[in-house]
């Protein structure tokens, strides 16, 4: 394989619309440990007359994983883009590394490494060659040495010479984030990173994850996995462009002030219809082989559902409101901006 020059990579890079890691050998950032990485404040975005961010105010602390939860085109990896400099909002402020993400953006590109959505490199390249054409695109300095690194961080090295196109969605995965580390970033924005891989890969991806935050590594990961978003120390949720909820994740449930019952027992199916619109209840979803019944007023709900088991055989009990409850409501709750237009959902997304 001929690999081209920086300048002439970079070029073509663009020219294949493959999305590569920004990348510099000198990353840098700016303000002291103590400042928060990102810290935005009022952001606006819209796309023709959809309104896709509104009034959004963030701030993300050093060696955090912050995580995004919502519905699809609710906005949220447009609002990523904004916190980091690759769109430019309508309105607000804010810094992202200690750089003005209106008039910076070039600088924040350097010193944040991006995983998106699709998975954007190679397959008839081996790791080590994809790895090496990243360095090599942005300029990198002993790239040899960089992705020595970045192959043993990430548990690649025995499989450096295997083509990408054999590997499987979690090895693809581990050489996605290797390629986003090259650089050291201090931020990492990661999209949806483990949409479609197994369990056992997504334990050891989120690992990881720990392990870069312990090193003071900061990251925004946006996605729809409860047990994902209770592996971050924050959470936002952003729904059709509006933040509704942020905080701990015993912060966002307690935020909600929900009550929840575990129901038990035969037919539930019929029975959590017949609990529709009925006094108290708010939601029902199904848990396995239960149904958990959620409402605000918590002595209504009890009376409700005491009427509605009444000589079913079935029973109920109350739980404590997880994060998955408090996701269904506010979704629940929320108004869809988009009016069915297919296109500005894309854009959101």
């Amino acid at each position: 394989m001929i690999v081209p020059g920086a300048p002439r990579a970079a070029h073509l890079a663009g020219e294949t619309g493959r999305e590569v890691p920004f990348a510099s050998d000198q990353s840098t950032e700016r303000g002291d440990s103590a400042s928060p990485v990102i810290d935005v404040h009022g952001l606006d975005k819209s796309f023709g007359d959809k309104h896709v961010v509104v009034d959004l105010s963030l701030r993300v602390e050093r060696g955090e994983i912050f995580g995004f939860l919502g519905p699809n085109g609710s906005g949220k990896t447009t609002s990523i883009r904004l916190m980091c400099g690759l769109l430019t909002p309508d309105a607000g402020s804010g810094t992202c590394l200690g750089y003005d993400i209106r008039t910076q953006s070039e600088s924040i590109k350097r010193n944040v490494g991006y995983m998106t959505q699709r998975f954007s490199f190679w397959d008839d390249l081996t790791i080590r060659e994809n790895l090496d054409f990243v360095a090599r695109v942005y300029g990198m300095r002993d790239r040899k040495a960089t992705v020595d690194r970045a192959l043993a961080n990430l548990g690649l090295a025995a499989r450096s010479r295997q083509l990408t196109g054999t590997l499987s969605g979690g090895w693809k995965q581990r050489l996605a984030l290797a390629a986003c580390m090259l650089h050291q970033p201090q931020l990492l924005l990661l999209d949806e990173p483990t949409a479609g891989v197994d369990p056992n890969a997504r334990r050891e991806f989120w690992e990881e994850l720990h392990r870069l935050a312990a090193q003071g590594v900061s990251i925004l990961v946006s996605t729809h996995y409860m047990d994902e978003a209770s592996r971050c120390h924050k959470l936002a949720y952003i729904a059709y462009g509006r933040l509704l909820a942020q905080g701990t994740v015993a912060e966002v449930i307690a935020s909600q002030n929900l009550t929840t019952f575990a129901l038990t027992g035969p037919d539930l199916a019929a029975l959590s219809d017949n609990l529709q619109g009925k006094p108290g209840v708010e939601q029902t979803a199904a848990f396995g082989d239960m149904i958990h019944v959620t409402g605000k007023d918590s002595a209504l709900l009890e009376k409700t559902l005491t009427e509605a088991t009444r000589g079913t055989g079935a029973s109920f009990a109350r739980v404590d409101t997880g994060l998955e409850d408090v996701f269904i409501h506010l979704m629940q709750q929320a108004t869809d901006n988009w009016g069915g237009d297919g296109e500005a959902s894309k854009a959101a997304q």
